[in-house]
């Protein structure tokens, strides 16, 4: 599809943006384009809320990219599929969908013929605060009433996959389950979880789902019955060195799932040989890595992001076929500003899932 064909038109769609750094997020009316051939036009039922969404709408990710405003948030997306283009051939009018975190990329460099469009040579186009190859500007994401995305970056959901509570798959569940699967996560493996929040509590769910033996590392003693329910078969607290010390050496893998501050050193000691340790959470600052824990016993200290579409949509029906879906709290679009408040002091079990009906 061209520009051209994509710039055909556009239509209104309600919005709720923020419009600076400071300001609350508040109503908008944004403009989709009109579908072209190989568009899919979602109406979004569900958008769930993470903190990567905060950190963009406070510019405090401009290093990496600044945001451009007004910012529409928003990139766990379900909804339903209420028109396709002419040349669509996946998906039909009624059916459930999703959009993750990308909507396009080059298509032509090794990473993205390999299926791994989210480490694109030329940089995919996020769903939202990213550069609109068709309309020009910056992308909207799915705080909004409506989308419309090529159906190449358009996601089945599984039947009976509760549509609300599958939202958060589309970031913190792919963002989870693509080291796991990298890493080759099984049964007879050692697998500790560092942090029980968004990220952490699906990366519980999905390590027990692959059969590994999993523990969760906290610093908080009383999320530890909560850790059980959700697959942990131990619960170490964090601040004590001793309980900690007790694991040296004996993880196959950890993935650290925390954006705050912390010392990776103490869990890098737990590995075994050759064993990794994933960090998926993004501490503002640098973390200081001692070479010796790392040199002594030919550890792996490895970083990743969300997958590409194929892995995301192996991941949906990973999900769909166990019912495994994200622990959320439902909230009105017009919570948002109270759930981020929330969201800064770790208040919700564990992913604000915004119900756009609110919206219209």
């Amino acid at each position: 599809m061209t520009k051209t064909e994509a710039n055909a038109g556009t239509f209104p769609s309600k919005a709720f943006a923020a419009r600076s750094a400071t300001s609350e997020l508040g109503p908008l009316t944004v403009h989709r384009r009109t579908p072209g051939p190989e568009d899919v036009q979602i109406e979004i039922m569900y958008c769930g809320v993470c903190h990567s969404d905060l950190h963009t709408v406070r510019n405090e990710w401009s290093a990496f990219v600044a945001t451009v405003y007004p910012c529409v948030p928003g990139h766990e997306i379900v909804g339903r599929v209420v028109k396709v283009g002419s040349a669509v051939k996946k998906f039909r009018e009624g059916d459930i969908a999703a959009v993750g975190c990308m909507v396009d990329s080059c298509r032509r460099c090794p990473s993205c013929l390999a299926g791994e469009e989210q480490y694109c040579d030329n940089f995919c186009t996020l769903t939202y605060n990213g550069a609109d190859k068709f309309l020009g500007g910056v992308t909207y994401g799915g705080y909004s009433e409506s989308v419309v995305v090529d159906e190449a970056f358009v996601l089945r959901v599984p039947n009976g996959l509760d549509p609300a509570g599958a939202a958060p798959l589309l970031c913190a569940g792919i963002t989870t389950y693509s080291p796991l699967r990298y890493r080759n996560v099984g049964k007879g493996q050692k697998v500790g979880i560092v942090g029980l929040g968004g990220l952490g509590h699906m990366g519980l769910k999905l390590a027990k789902a692959f059969g590994a033996r999993v523990a969760l590392f906290t610093t908080s003693q009383h999320k530890a019955a909560d850790a059980v329910r959700l697959g942990a078969d131990e619960v170490i607290l964090s601040k004590d060195s001793a309980a900690v010390q007790k694991h040296a050496g004996s993880f196959d893998f950890i993935l650290d799932t925390v954006s705050a501050d912390h010392d990776l050193n103490a869990y890098l000691q737990l590995l075994k040989l050759n064993g990794t340790m994933t960090l998926v959470g993004a501490p503002p600052k640098p973390l200081g890595v001692a070479s010796f824990n790392l040199i002594v016993r030919r550890r792996h200290l490895a970083g990743s992001t969300i997958g590409g579409i194929r892995e995301t949509q192996e991941m949906l029906d990973f999900c769909g076929e166990r019912g495994i879906t994200a622990d959320i709290e439902l909230i009105k679009i017009q919570q948002i500003n109270e759930a981020y408040e929330r969201l800064l002091k770790s208040d919700v079990k564990y992913r604000f899932v915004i119900d756009m009906a609110s919206l219209r």
